[in-house]
């Protein structure tokens, strides 16, 4: 019996103009600095205008350590940065996206979407646990943009 991908969504306003807020999340070898899951983001390739189009991850996971390539995908910026694996090894597939948004206050709206399939099915309780954490990024993601 095929694995199903979990999928979740989270959104959220930052109090930061929309270019501040992009250039956090496109700052993807400091996501270590913020993302307190994540433990290491080396960039393998860039595109021509030097963001990181290819990264290699490190990340705790379930009381473990993980791996994983994200591809990065920048067509649709400055409103959607979405991503897709590569190559991980106990995920079958991810793929997310942030969609941003200005509002009328001078802040931006936030939609953080994302979908795992990992290569063993989990409990409920681990995978309700799991998106808990995984979500948490876009809370993270708030904290830094909104930071002076």
């Amino acid at each position: 019996m095929p694995v199903m991908a979990e999928t979740a969504s989270e959104f959220t306003t930052i109090a930061a103009p929309l270019d501040k807020v992009w250039a956090t999340a496109v700052d993807i070898e400091r996501y270590p600095e913020w993302a307190h899951d994540l433990k290491e983001a080396v960039i393998l390739a860039r595109n021509d205008q030097g963001q990181a189009t290819e990264v290699e991850f490190r990340a705790s996971a379930l009381g473990r350590s993980t791996h994983y390539i994200l591809e990065y995908d920048y067509s649709a910026a400055p409103a959607v940065l979405s991503w897709k694996m590569l190559k991980g090894d106990i995920q079958r597939q991810i793929t997310g996206s942030y969609h941003f948004s200005e509002n009328a206050s001078g802040g931006t709206d936030v939609r953080y979407d994302i979908s795992v399939e990992l290569v063993v099915p989990l409990p409920g309780f681990v995978k309700r646990r799991a998106e808990v954490r995984i979500l948490n990024t876009l809370k993270e993601l708030k904290v830094r943009a909104e930071a002076d």
